[in-house]
């Protein structure tokens, strides 16, 4: 990922051709080997430290004119303090192994035109005390910084979590093998967001063909082109979300009991079916081994001329799953106009955008105050019921 960015990013490769020491770090910037004085006058070295703005293989102009900076405070060469950068004092651990110290802030009136003009622009504030002092020392070394082997499981880096400084967040999620068993409209909303996550791999399971009523419930537009090739589901999801993350994985079959022991190597399952017998083997499996999985629902019926309902999602753990019985729907589907009423793409995202943040709460990302393990959301009051509560961490 890094040497095809440089290359295809003017400002990156002119910094690397006049000689600056970069290196790329999942989604920043990092450029080492910036001399400055510290408060003793003395000579160091530090790294600055920028997030990255992208489109595909190409960054963009900077949307943030502040910069981070690894080493002591720079000062000058009488000893007092650079102030006019002083932004932040903010130890904080962006990257694993890039840690920073300082937040500096300069602004010129029309921001910075690219990544050369922002990087050469600091590192001549907090470098100059130093040339003066010390008329030799440069911070264009023409060293060439090791390329790391690629292992993140995107396609293009994630700049997303680099301008939000929430990568230590989202590294809580990485390694993780996922499947999503049932890609009709919730499932696949839930690929959707997990595929914006570093999860290592995502397993989809459905041996049904993509019909035109399953367009009007997932998410993205399918064209009539790729309806009237029938694909399956797997597949067509497979290769649109292979774009963006590496470790999508089809199976295109249905998850019965002649197959179950496909799951078994998983992290995290999410369920999104409407066969209750299929629901229920998996759940029984997954209790009995202990994997963690959550199971989603839609409970929709018309009523004098409006639909109503609600949207379920039940949590189970190795250590919190006895509640399932009276929580996971059995038998017969009943009355339920779901099946009928198709185009209800927004009661699908929700009910996976409900589900992924409880995922997201379960590894740490989000607070998780009541840690309810079942959830209902009523559609006709917008009430959002917690139960099976768990125990505080």
């Amino acid at each position: 990922m890094q040497q095809p960015l440089i290359n295809h990013s003017p400002d990156l490769k002119r910094l690397r051709d006049e000689g600056y020491e970069i290196e790329l770090r999942g989604p920043y910037l990092l450029v080492h080997h910036i001399p400055y004085l510290n408060a003793n006058r003395e000579l160091y070295y530090g790294t600055l430290v920028t997030s990255l703005d992208t489109s595909g293989q190409t960054t963009t102009r900077p949307s943030y004119h502040v910069i981070y900076f690894t080493g002591e405070y720079p000062h000058r060469s009488n000893g007092r303090p650079i102030s006019g950068i002083e932004h932040q004092n903010c130890p904080q651990q962006l990257y694993p192994e890039v840690i920073v110290q300082f937040a500096f802030s300069n602004k010129p009136p029309e921001g910075y035109a690219d990544y050369y003009h922002k990087v050469t622009r600091y590192a001549d504030i907090i470098s100059a005390p130093a040339k003066t002092l010390y008329p030799e020392v440069t911070e264009k070394t023409f060293k060439v910084v090791p390329t790391e082997e690629e292992t993140s499981p995107f396609q293009y880096l994630d700049t997303n979590s680099g301008r939000a400084n929430i990568y230590p967040l989202n590294a809580k999620l990485e390694g993780q093998k996922v499947a999503i068993v049932g890609l009709g409209g919730t499932g696949a909303y839930i690929l959707d967001l997990l595929a914006k996550t570093p999860v290592s791999e995502i397993h989809l399971f459905d041996g049904d063909v993509l019909h035109t009523h399953n367009a009007f419930r997932s998410p993205g537009a399918a064209s009539l082109e790729e309806l009237d090739s029938e694909p399956l589901k797997v597949e067509y999801y497979c290769t649109i979300y292979s774009k963006m993350h590496k470790g999508i994985i089809a199976h295109p079959q249905y998850v019965t009991a002649d197959n179950l022991i496909e799951l078994d190597d998983m992290n995290f399952v999410f369920i999104s079916l409407d066969r209750n017998q299929a629901r229920g083997l998996m759940a029984s499996h997954f209790r009995s081994r202990g994997t963690a999985f959550i199971d989603v629902g839609l409970g929709v019926n018309l009523v004098e001329g409006r639909l109503t309902g609600m949207i379920r999602v039940t949590t189970a753990t190795e250590n919190q799953n006895d509640h399932l019985p009276k929580r996971l729907p059995v038998g017969e589907q009943g009355n339920n106009d779901y099946d009928a009423n198709i185009q209800i793409a927004e009661l699908n995202a929700l009910n996976a955008n409900l589900a992924v943040i409880k995922w997201k709460k379960l590894n740490g990302f989000y607070h998780d105050l009541e840690r309810e393990h079942n959830s209902l959301y009523a559609i006709n009051n917008s009430e959002l019921y917690n139960d099976d509560q768990g125990l505080a961490a």
